[in-house]
């Protein structure tokens, strides 16, 4: 079943960051791969070496965890929808490392061609991840 394979494929990328094995992604996504919600960062370059590179920043800065949550596939994409979780031990650009827990939800879509990750749509609480750096300041409650 393609959409069971494609589900799998996304299941095993996410896997592979969370063991930092970020060689993984050469076999994992294509050369030419298409980011639509690049990082927030400047500087990330872009395709496969550009998602590389991101990873590797995160990985670095908040090692972590992926859980997913649920996921949905029907063609050539899949909709995952995960929570993200590490430790701010490590300088991210614009946000010195502050040591405390990180948590981020997000959706991605991923295409996938040929077993291989092409394209990304993503949402993601960026802000929400911005104030818990403390980049950005908390909301007040009303």
């Amino acid at each position: 079943m393609p959409g069971e394979d494609n589900k799998a494929l996304i299941h095993r990328f996410y896997k592979e960051i969370d063991e930092g094995n970020l060689d993984a992604i050469d076999e994992l996504v294509a050369e030419n791969y298409l980011d639509h919600s690049p990082p927030p960062f400047p500087g990330i370059g872009s395709g496969r070496e550009g998602l590389k590179q991101s990873f590797r920043m995160f990985w670095d800065a908040t090692p972590g965890r992926h859980e997913i949550e649920d996921q949905v596939a029907e063609g050539d994409k899949v909709v995952t929808r995960l929570t993200a979780y590490g430790v701010h031990g490590r300088d991210l650009p614009g946000s010195p490392a502050t040591g405390r827990q990180v948590k981020m939800i997000g959706t991605a879509i991923h295409r996938i061609e040929n077993g291989k990750i092409t394209e990304k749509w993503s949402d993601k609480d960026t802000l929400g991840l911005l104030q818990q750096l403390g980049v950005l300041p908390q909301a007040r409650p009303r």
